[in-house]
């Protein structure tokens, strides 16, 4: 799974925690709070989502302030298959 991928999914679980919100134009470079609108609600969905689709487990002590940060979060944490 790349970087990529994760990035691609995890615009999929932002869409579904806020169905109203306008996402078109969300970067790597998003901020979580001003640019997706995340708030203690949808980050806690959003990351019960991430569990779930991503097969891991986000540490209660996670801080996360951009897509990116989330996105590496998830990539490093991953099991990797062999290609």
């Amino acid at each position: 799974m790349t970087k990529e991928t994760v990035f691609e999914q995890l615009k999929e679980i932002f869409s579904a925690v806020k169905p109203k919100a306008d996402l078109s134009g969300i970067t790597m470079e998003s901020n979580l709070l001003t640019d997706v609108g995340v708030d203690s609600l949808s980050l806690l969905l959003m990351t019960l989502s991430i569990e779930s689709k991503f097969n891991v487990r986000i540490a209660s002590d996670a801080r996360f302030d951009s897509v990116s940060d989330v996105v590496d979060y998830i990539y490093e944490r991953v099991p990797k298959q062999s290609e």
